[in-house]
């Protein structure tokens, strides 16, 4: 009987020593696969590209006031950026001369600008009040040829628009050098205020 006993108890170490290598063997194949794959080793030329970096866009529409009105019809406005909008009335090519080098700036007729700027309805409604600061290039018969916005605060409000319309083709008193009209390069403000 103890012979048979310790058969018994021989094979089921036995078979006790062979399931727990062959369990072993089976979990060491498994975790050689997880490292293998979470130690992969790469060439830096093969890696790809970075992305490249994503431009700060601006936001299209920007809360401009706690309450806003909608209304069913679009504003007849364009909004550009400060230096970007250029209207030239002729394309004559003339020395304009710059401001610092004229004896006597051009004069406008304050009542003509004051009917001929619009304040933008949007900002209007909105109670924004902001400046521009326009370079004219007036001829010598006085007449504004060319207008650039250098400046306009707050921007994309439509404050840069509404004085250049209020600019286009407009007529003044030429500037003088040395006692003779001439063409000069001339910056001139425009504030726009809420009464």
């Amino acid at each position: 009987m103890r012979i048979v006993l310790f058969s018994v108890v021989a094979a089921l170490h036995i078979l006790l020593i062979l399931f727990l290598v062959i369990d072993v063997k089976a979990g060491l194949a498994q975790d050689l696969e997880e490292s293998a794959r979470v130690m992969k080793l790469a060439d830096l030329d093969e890696l790809p590209p970075p992305p490249p970096p994503e431009e700060e866009q601006l936001p299209l529409v920007e809360a401009i006031a706690e309450t806003m009105i909608e209304t069913d019809t679009e504003p007849l406005q364009i909004v550009v950026a400060p230096g970007t909008l250029t209207v030239t009335i002729e394309n004559e090519e003339e020395d304009y001369l710059p401001q610092f080098q004229v004896s006597i700036i051009p004069k406008f007729d304050e009542k003509v600008l004051k009917d001929a700027i619009v304040y933008p309805p949007i900002a209007q409604r909105s109670g924004i009040q902001g400046s521009v600061i326009l370079e004219l290039f007036i001829d010598r018969t006085g007449l504004v040829r060319q207008i650039v916005i250098l400046k306009e605060e707050p921007p994309d409000r439509g404050f840069g628009e509404a004085a250049v319309r209020a600019f286009t083709g407009i007529r003044c008193v030429p500037a003088l050098a040395n006692g003779e009209p001439v063409s000069c390069r001339f910056r001139y403000p425009v504030h726009f205020r809420l009464r």
